[in-house]
């Protein structure tokens, strides 16, 4: 049982009971005895962690606390006057075999070690890490996987040094894991060594460094091949006064309010002549105008040679669009080039920006024009009294043309209609507790197995893999990787992805797809289990708090359950699963479709091809 002063929050009692947060929420409303709040507010209340366990216990929510729960109190009650990095950080360097317990108490050490024993110590390290950053996700604001892959897959495949100047977690450093060696710095020493654990666990040689990068450089005169990065946005207090004359500003001093364009060119003054660095920007560096000196020398020079935009929430802790700039440190090979690529991607499009980007790379000067996708512009039409080098003023929407607008709308309009016939049809009901069966139980009965990809080789051959972008934005799955342990996706199949707080499933009704990186195959017994009422209670029901802010994880089976109905009841309710995301797959084609016939009409409007139509 937990200690006397140890509280948990209502996500953590999800956790332990291994429900949706909602579920807590309707406990403490249904039930007389349910333990009051001890501290933390109105909407974000804590309880004593000992008196919900006896709770959970009693009311045979648990039969026992899971052991990853356990070990999870242990660890937040020894870290309560140590600083829970320092614990977290300890705890995975001694599953890693480094050093002696001395933050660890010797029961959590021991619940550690049971459960590394019961799965391997590389999961308990993983178990670790995720927790900590679900737990400090707002601070911590980790670049998401799908994200991290592609400012990997941007920096080139030939990598064979990276550094990241302010690395975090490691998450961009660890998704380099083909470099031979990674030079990583992070200001928080907790945050440096759970970095250090996670290169370790990628198995990528590197090393990780303490201290602000900016004012104490750890790499001083080292040149790799590439930096990646996701630095802190918007700090004022960088360090402008006291580095006024650093000879790293060679494109410029950057304005006390534009830290991004510090950390530009310090990740440009440690790559090696013709090496990439690839940043993660806010859009706003694009055209503050207290930046367009700075922007308009990386221009002139041939630095900036790719901006790609990034739909919004790809950042975590703020909704507003992020763009990816992709510089090369100019070598003095005559190889500056006319134009710089501007791209729109989403997690969907990624490989196929990818692909842009290496056909640039091979032509500088090509002309190129996908509207709403990507196109070469010019730098002499960039260089003006705004220096705005945002993607999405040079790309435009897809389709947009003011002389389709006819057609345009005609489709809006159409794909309207089809989503009026597509709104599910349910009864109201009553709230009610089902009897649930945990998805081991399920498994170990036969109904279901459980299926994980392995490692993978991004070297953009092989078959159709099915990726996390793709169940999240709805879009075709694409030739880019071939894993080393080959998962078929068979018709029936339940596909299952979790990033952040979302939950994506999607049941197979076709094959040739292999299963992707991070994403769970649940293959129901069809005598037993319907898909869709399998794929809609785990994503209704689950909420992925083994995730960090870097995003992708995967779907942990152990703590997913769905209710315990007879197959023709399931299959009811399968049916209403299946309406439902027919449904949002034709919400997300209006959308999109919205989006275009708006573009259309205001450029149609601006340029004169249209004409306003009658009043009202």
């Amino acid at each position: 049982m937990g200690g006397d002063g140890a509280t948990v929050t209502s996500a953590d009692i999800a956790r332990m009971a291994g429900v949706g947060r909602a579920a807590v929420s309707n406990w403490r409303r249904r039930y007389e005895d349910f333990p009051e709040p001890v501290g933390g507010t109105p909407t974000s209340p804590t309880f004593a962690l000992k008196e919900v366990e006896a709770w959970l216990l009693g009311q045979g929510k648990v039969e026992e606390l899971p052991l990853a729960e356990r070990v999870w109190q242990q660890i937040r009650m020894a870290a309560d006057d140590l600083g829970l990095g320092d614990v977290v950080a300890e705890a995975t360097e001694l599953l890693r075999g480094v050093g002696t317990p001395r933050s660890v108490p010797r029961p959590a050490w021991k619940l550690l070690q049971q459960f590394a024993a019961e799965h391997d110590p590389a999961e308990a390290s993983r178990f670790l890490l995720d927790r900590y950053a679900d737990v400090h996700s707002r601070r911590l604001g980790e670049t998401p996987a799908e994200v991290a892959r592609f400012m990997a897959n941007l920096a080139g495949p030939d990598v064979s040094t990276v550094m990241d100047p302010a690395c975090g977690l490691g998450v961009l450093l660890a998704t380099m894991n083909e470099a031979e060696h990674a030079y990583g710095q992070e200001c928080d020493p907790a945050l440096a060594r759970l970095a250090q654990t996670r290169l370790s666990l990628a198995e990528v040689d590197g090393v990780v460094r303490t201290g602000d990068s900016l004012r104490e450089d750890a790499w001083p005169g080292l040149l790799v091949d590439a930096v990646v990065c996701h630095p802190p946005f918007n700090e004022r207090n960088w360090g402008y006064e006291e580095l006024a004359s650093d000879p790293r500003w060679e494109y410029g001093l950057p304005p006390k309010s534009e830290s991004e364009l510090a950390w530009v060119q310090h990740a440009l003054a440690h790559v090696r002549p013709g090496g990439v660095a690839v940043m993660l920007m806010p859009e706003i560096a694009a055209n503050r105008r207290s930046g367009r000196r700075i922007r308009s020398n990386l221009l002139r020079r041939g630095a900036v040679q790719a901006v790609i935009g990034l739909p919004p929430k790809m950042a975590p802790g703020s909704g507003l669009p992020v763009h990816i700039w992709v510089l090369r440190k100019p070598a003095g090979d005559g190889r500056t080039p006319s134009r710089v690529l501007m791209s729109m991607a989403e997690p969907a499009t990624f490989d196929t920006v990818v692909e842009r980007w290496r056909d640039f790379q091979e032509d500088p000067d090509r002309v190129l024009d996908l509207p709403g996708e990507s196109r070469t512009v010019p730098i002499i039409d960039l260089i003006d009294e705004d220096i705005d080098v945002g993607p999405a003023r040079h790309v435009g929407v897809a389709d947009a043309t003011a002389g389709d607008y006819p057609a345009v709308r005609a489709d809006f309009l159409g794909r309207l209609e089809r989503l009026a016939a597509l709104v599910p049809d349910a009864l109201p009901g009553r709230p009610r507790d089902m009897p649930m069966v945990p998805l081991t139980e399920l498994e170990r009965t036969g109904a279901l197995t459980v299926h994980q990809a392995g490692r993978y080789d991004l070297d953009g051959t092989g078959e159709p893999v099915l990726e996390a972008g793709h169940l999240f934005a709805g879009g075709p799955a694409t030739n880019r990787t071939r894993p080393e342990n080959r998962i078929a996706i068979l018709p029936g199949d339940v596909v299952i992805a979790t990033r952040d707080r979302e939950v994506a499933a999607r049941v197979a009704e076709e094959t040739g797809l292999l299963l992707g990186p991070r994403l769970t195959l649940l293959r129901p017994d069809p005598e037993r289990l319907d898909p869709y009422f399998l794929a809609g209670f785990v994503r209704g029901s689950t909420v992925p708090t083994g995730g960090t802010q870097s995003g992708l994880t995967r779907f942990d089976a152990r703590r997913a359950q769905v209710p315990r109905l007879p197959l023709s009841e399931q299959r009811r309710y399968g049916e209403a699963f299946r309406d439902l995301f027919t449904f949002e797959a034709e919400l997300r084609g209006v959308n999109g479709s919205g989006q275009v016939a708006a573009a259309s009409v205001l450029l149609g409007l601006t340029t004169g091809v249209l004409n306003p139509g009658s009043p009202g």
